[in-house]
């Protein structure tokens, strides 16, 4: 059996040192690095509710697994324990061209994990191209590709606008834009809300939205570049529906219990894997939350 990807669901990338670079958020994942939960931590001081640590790591591991099914070489880092927000690896640092971009966390309590995260990938190959300096603050989930030269970035309360000066640097220095949009205030700053709560791309010309949160400018841009939408119903936006990770152009996986967007996905042709993931949406971060991709086709 082979996917609409056209690889084998069980045969994982084996990616050498010397392969990494993305430039997409929805091309073929060859390569990504996810981290192990940590169990211990003060869970509630980062905005979890309470997870059942046994369940926690079975989850994630199957999570991992279904990557690894579907064609992705997947790394999987030892836990850091005390950090409870440290599996959600898409934040910390954004892996372009050239290299990792080291952020800076406007949240206290996962300041150490640009740091950690960038030291892992360079053990695994990956260097550091550029860090962000004082003032900028930045998450990464405010930012993704919505095209190979385009990348969309948010300014919310995670994100500044130096961090978007330095970051616009850095992605011009490889011919790539970026295009920067204003998040609502939506619950207010101890709220998690990143552009990619409201914006998962799966294919080149689809996405699913959350349009109640998502910046006008945002979704002005995604029918200027002919991004069909697949919109999220209300009653899903909490389980994450929304964060839907792209395997390849077309085929995703995303958290069980959404069973309406997936079938809105379904119907535009995507093949959709799902995860129970209960435990792990106790820290309000999806699919793509979890997964750092180091190799995109």
């Amino acid at each position: 059996m082979t996917t609409s990807a056209g690889f084998p669901p069980t045969t994982g990338y084996r990616a050498r040192v010397a392969d990494f670079g993305v430039r997409s958020s929805t091309g073929r994942l060859r390569w990504a690095a996810v981290r192990c939960p940590a169990v211990t931590g003060d869970f509630a001081g980062a905005g979890w509710r309470l997870p059942d640590p046994q369940r926690l790591l079975a989850q994630h591991d199957v999570f991992s697994d279904t990557l690894a099914g579907l064609g992705v070489s997947v790394s999987v880092l030892d836990a850091t324990e005390g950090e409870v927000d440290a599996c959600f690896t898409y934040d910390p640092l954004m892996v372009t061209g050239s290299g990792a971009v080291r952020f800076r966390a406007a949240k206290p309590a996962r300041a150490a994990e640009g740091h950690s995260l960038a030291a892992d990938l360079a053990n695994l190959g990956v260097p550091i191209s550029a860090t962000l300096t004082p003032p900028a603050v930045a998450d990464g989930g405010d930012f993704c590709w919505l095209a190979r030269d385009l990348v969309v970035g948010a300014r919310s309360y995670r994100t500044n606008q130096a961090a978007h000066d330095q970051l616009r640097e850095v992605l011009a220095a490889e011919g790539q834009r970026l295009s920067t949009v204003d998040m609502p205030h939506d619950r207010g700053p101890a709220h998690v809300l990143h552009l990619m709560s409201c914006v998962s791309p799966v294919a080149d010309d689809l996405a699913v939205v959350f349009e109640p949160i998502a910046p006008v400018p945002l979704l002005q841009l995604l029918d200027e570049l002919g991004i069909a939408r697949v919109p999220v119903d209300p009653d899903e936006y909490e389980t994450l529906a929304c964060n839907v990770l792209a395997v390849a152009p077309g085929v995703v996986v995303m958290f069980d219990g959404n069973p309406r967007t997936r079938r809105a996905l379904e119907a535009r042709g995507v093949e959709v894997h799902t995860v129970v993931a209960d435990e792990l949406a106790k820290g309000d971060g999806g699919p793509t939350c979890l997964t750092r991709p180091l190799l995109r086709d």
